[in-house]
């Protein structure tokens, strides 16, 4: 390769830029640094900790990552920010359509190379130089570039146009997204080797939502960026996450957890479940432990469904086997939906009628489900198991109250906090 990025197509398998580093900082600074970086980022992005922390685990165990939301949930911009703090990597982004060609992707053709008849392709800056990659709207990748992402995927090459030796390419993972699942058989292909699946929506917390409204007008203070060195990344993927044991309960968690899912119809591949170990030590790794243990089965529940009607199921599994009170948390979740039913069955009834129904089923359900919330979440924090679906359903309850307050009550619900706390 030339100064330019320019490399041509003779030679063996090789990176376009070279050998990456394999030296770094000591193994032992890593895994703190980057739960650094997850509270960082989890304190910038709201409702976001479960999502920080599962593309953290993903990264370190080597794997492709889907976020499926809707536009505006703020997928690209933590890619960005995850990214930013890997000190070295170089990271490269792309919104796909039917009509983007590999070229695009790859690295263009060298023009003036080719009008002296040479046959080149500038890869700097482009995917085959990237050791992050972030790829949006994954499912519209065009017929053309198809096979070359795929093989990018799954075996970190790309062949270059004119057919010579494959290029090796430094990728330790890609972050995808997109608002809607394959529609096809081609895309579905991709899909398959995105090993995790995370579901991006709308902040649910009105107080959150109140926080990201007055961020947009107000300057931010100076925060900590704490970094991670490129070379100490990729020496915990290739050898100190693979180092992590899986003892045998965990195992036997394992199978257990396959047994339940396949009872509820979900059923994923024994790849996909080979895979999943390597998150389970990669999760272990974060946490600064030598060996995994039930507290990291939660990241599978981002793994093992295959459409997001599933996934409810997948997790009700995981968070049974995790925590033996986490079926009252989902017992809970279930109060709060079918409150809200019962708010949009009410739609256009008299004030009165909503006052009553608040005073009698309302305020109850609502503050008994916060109070075991909070008590449910203090148990999980001092057992140092995951807190990630107890947040959800929080933020949820924070959701529906909200309703309650503003459309059975007519009331404001900044007023009503700051008075009474939280009510009804």
């Amino acid at each position: 390769m030339d100064a330019h990025g320019i490399q041509d197509t003779g030679g063996a398998l090789r990176p376009p830029n070279g050998p990456d580093p394999v030296s770094g900082p000591p193994a032992h600074t890593t895994a703190p640094r980057l739960r650094a970086v997850v509270r960082e980022l989890s304190a910038r992005f709201y409702e976001r900790d479960d999502v920080v922390r599962t593309l953290v685990v993903t990264l370190l165990a080597g794997q492709h990552s889907l976020l499926l939301g809707p536009p505006g949930t703020a997928k690209s911009e933590l890619a960005r920010e995850l990214t930013g703090r890997i000190d070295g990597a170089s990271y490269w982004e792309i919104l796909l359509s039917r009509f983007t060609a590999p070229t695009r992707m790859f690295g263009p053709i060298d023009v003036a190379a080719l009008a002296r008849g040479e046959y080149r392709q500038v890869y700097d800056g482009r995917a085959t130089t990237a050791h992050i990659a972030f790829i949006d709207e994954i499912f519209k990748c065009s017929t053309a570039a198809l096979n070359e992402t795929l093989g990018y995927l799954n075996e970190r090459i790309y062949h270059p146009e004119n057919g010579g030796e494959p290029v090796r390419c430094p990728l330790i993972g890609a972050i995808t997204a997109s608002n809607e699942l394959p529609a096809g058989e081609d895309t579905a292909a991709i899909y398959d080797r995105l090993l995790v699946r995370i579901e991006v929506g709308y902040l649910e917390d009105p107080e959150n939502f109140a926080a990201l409204v007055r961020s947009a007008v107000s300057r931010p203070g100076p925060s900590a960026r704490t970094t991670v060195d490129l070379a100490a990344l990729r020496r915990a993927v290739a050898e100190e996450v693979p180092a992590v044991d899986v003892p045998a309960p965990v195992v036997d968690a394992v199978c257990t957890l396959r047994a339940a899912v396949r009872r509820k119809d979900v059923i994923a591949s024994d790849r996909r479940w080979r895979q999943a170990v390597r998150l389970l030590q990669a999760s272990a790794y974060l946490d600064g432990r030598t060996a995994a243990a039930a507290e990291d089965l939660p990241v599978l529940t981002h793994v093992l469904w295959n459409t997001p009607a599933e996934r409810p199921a997948v997790e009700r599994e995981v968070l049974h086997l995790v925590d033996p009170g986490g079926r009252e948390v989902l017992e809970l979740a279930d109060v709060l939906d079918a409150l809200e039913t019962q708010l949009d069955a009410m739609a256009g009834q008299s004030r009165e009628a909503l006052s009553d129904w608040v005073i009698r089923n309302a305020h109850h359900r609502l503050a008994t489900a916060g109070t075991r919330l909070e008590h449910l979440r203090g148990e999980a924090e001092r057992a140092g198991r995951s807190t990630a679906t107890i947040d959800r359903v929080t933020a949820r309850r924070q959701a529906v109250r909200s309703r309650v307050l503003t459309e059975a009550l007519g009331l404001d619900t900044d007023m009503v906090d700051t008075a009474s706390g939280d009510t009804p």
